[in-house]
């Protein structure tokens, strides 16, 4: 698979995966996590990982609703989590090949389009 850029990406649709698909390379996971911002490879390079600090837990819930919203028209479902009611995080990755696909950068550039109130940086003194 070769790199695509974020409007590639959320241009695509996800496809179904039933197994069969093969993993996608180390190389061509890190090459592809290279065109999306704030995304790591974790669990031994099966999954991509983003957290974000929201203002609330309001707020982090009404960004996952979005996230529900985009990943039930995908057909592809994250993992979703709020710990200490401000820190969210999402993991990606395709269940059926235990892996990462094209599908998890897919759905990982058209979260990064949505929108998510962040806690504010404290001001500078």
């Amino acid at each position: 698979m070769t790199a695509q850029t974020i409007e590639q990406l959320r241009t695509k649709k996800c496809v179904p995966c039933e197994g069969g698909v093969p993993k996608l390379t180390p190389s061509e996971a890190e090459a592809q996590l290279a065109k999306l911002t704030g995304w790591k490879i974790t669990a031994d390079g099966q999954r991509i990982r983003k957290e974000w600090v929201v203002k609330h837990f309001m707020a982090g819930m009404r960004f996952f609703n979005e996230v529900a919203e985009v990943a039930e028209a995908e057909g592809h479902h994250p993992d979703l989590h709020i710990v200490g009611y401000r820190n969210a995080a999402i993991e990606i990755w395709t269940h059926a090949i235990g892996g990462l696909s094209e599908n998890d950068f897919i759905l990982a550039a058209k979260i990064d389009g949505l929108p998510v109130e962040l806690k504010s940086a404290p001001k500078p003194a």
